[in-house]
């Protein structure tokens, strides 16, 4: 019994000594933020080779989180597999591409906010203007780190009004876009920053208002405003 003691408490001492690592999750999480800044900061460039072992020499982690965030990336469209090449990243978005983006987003997503000033409620409207207040300081450099909260809150606004439209079409539609990811990846500036967030609180104001024509024209109005700061 005394020998069960002591192992016990030697036991005890030991474990408290050990940090705990972090969690399987975590990891990934990490290796997927990693990879990611890299490539939207273009510190590795489009189209170049994403080598699983030189990334994970580089990061000092195994191949394991490398691949699945690898896998996540694909998901997003900053990231392609090809037979007997591996991983590579994609391209940048040409002009022209950025034209026909902002040409779909055009035509869905002012409908989507007049849909949503229309079929508003307390719950929704709350959700909103939560997502509006939460960007409480602009990012000063030009860097994805620095800049990565604003785009998660703008590709969450716009999510939003595509939810609150009530269309699981048209939401699936925005979704596969990755729009703002590939937005963001072309350039950023702090101008471009404080004019997004003012012409959120217009729309936002406006479907709160249930005046789904205005909630239209300021979708309509953000979204050229976007693509004239872009191009």
């Amino acid at each position: 019994m005394a020998r069960d003691r002591a192992g016990g408490a030697a036991g005890s001492s030991a474990e408290s000594m050990i940090a705990p690592l972090p969690s399987r999750q975590s990891l990934t999480d990490d290796v997927y933020e990693a990879i990611k800044t890299l490539i939207m900061d273009h510190v590795i460039a489009p189209q170049a080779r994403l080598s699983i072992d030189q990334l994970a020499r580089d990061l000092r982690v195994s191949s394991t989180p490398i691949r699945e965030a690898l896998i996540r990336l694909e998901s997003e469209g900053l990231a392609r597999k090809e037979a007997l090449r591996g991983y590579t990243t994609t391209p940048v978005l040409t002009p022209d591409e950025v034209k026909e983006l902002f040409e779909f987003r055009t035509v869905i997503e002012p409908w989507a906010a007049a849909r949503a000033a229309q079929r508003r409620d307390a719950a929704s409207l709350a959700r909103l203007q939560a997502e509006v207040d939460s960007v409480d300081t602009l990012p000063t450099g030009d860097t994805y780190q620095a800049y990565r909260e604003l785009a998660g809150h703008d590709e969450r606004f716009h999510r939003q009004i595509a939810e609150l439209s009530g269309n699981d079409q048209l939401l699936q539609a925005f979704v596969r876009t990755h729009c703002h990811l590939h937005l963001f990846r072309q350039r950023y500036s702090t101008r471009l920053g404080s004019a997004t967030i003012a012409e959120h609180q217009d729309i936002a104001a406006a479907i709160a208002a249930g005046d789904a024509e205005l909630a239209r024209a300021a979708m309509l109005t953000h979204l050229r405003r976007a693509q004239q700061r872009l191009t």
